[in-house]
Formats: C-alpha cells, sequence, structure tokens
C-alpha cells in the first residue's frame, strides 16, 4: 500500500526537476539526491526516481542534438550575409532585411521546436507530479532509459 509520504517524496522528485531554475544542474542533482536516499523504502518511490532522472537525461541528450543541428545553420548564415548591414563611417548604417537566408528560416524553425519541447517538458513534469501525488505510475514519452 502507498501512503501519504511515499506519494509526497515521489511527487518531490519530479518537481526538484525545477531547481534547475535555482542553480546550474539542479534538474540532475535535486531529483538524484531524492531518490538516491529514498529509493530502497519503496518500489513506488524507485520507479518514480528512475523515470524523473532518465527524462532529464532524455531531454539533455535531444537539447544537445538539436543545439548541433541548429547552431551551424546560424553560423553559415552569419558568414554568408554579412552584406545585409552596411555601414558608412557614421553617415547612414542601412539594415537591408528584405532577403534572408533560408539557412536563418531552418535555424529558426529549430529553435521554435526547442522553445516547443520546453513547454512540453514542464507540462509534462507538473503531469507527472499529480500523477505521482494520486498514487499511480506515470510514464514519460520518448524516455530513454538510462537507468533501469
Amino acid at each position: 500500500m502507498i501512503d501519504n509520504h511515499q506519494k509526497n517524496i515521489a511527487t518531490c522528485i519530479h518537481l526538484s526537476t525545477f531547481s534547475r531554475f535555482i542553480f546550474p544542474f539542479g534538474n540532475f542533482i535535486a531529483p538524484v539526491i531524492l531518490w538516491i536516499t529514498n529509493k530502497d523504502k519503496s518500489q513506488f518511490i524507485d520507479v518514480h526516481g528512475k523515470e524523473a532522472i532518465n527524462f532529464q537525461l532524455s531531454i539533455l541528450l535531444y537539447t544537445v542534438i538539436i543545439g548541433l543541428i541548429t547552431v551551424p545553420f546560424f553560423i553559415f548564415n552569419i558568414f554568408n550575409g554579412l552584406d545585409f548591414i552596411n555601414f558608412n563611417l557614421l553617415e547612414h548604417i542601412e539594415i537591408n532585411i528584405s532577403k534572408p537566408s533560408p539557412l536563418l528560416y531552418l535555424g529558426g524553425a529549430l529553435a521554435g521546436l526547442a522553445v516547443l519541447g520546453f513547454i512540453i517538458e514542464l507540462a509534462l513534469i507538473v503531469n507527472a507530479s499529480l500523477k505521482a501525488k494520486d498514487g499511480e505510475l506515470f510514464r514519460y514519452p520518448l524516455n530513454i532509459h538510462f537507468i533501469k
């Protein structure tokens, strides 16, 4: 039987991933500490802890992949299209944005995908926390199980 204490700990493990907004790598450190100190108390806590940590590692991997794909598009656009700003010795500065590079559109789309992924991540963490509070198991979608 899952008691309220176990539900609260599982909920805190999921919500502790928001600690990244307070200190760097908090989304890894806080859930790992909570999971390690409480995983032997309950199978329910163990499963939720592994899910939360695996999800954060999966998100990190997906972010790195999208970042590695996105950055070259912006770099190629910067070095290829330097003629869209013209400086003429303080007489006038002219910005021509009538024909941006298609690479800029593709890079912007990938950056938009990253922002959308961030919003979905926040919604999934909140949903997992609510499921844990209700005593239910939650499986994150597209989660790679690094810790089994």
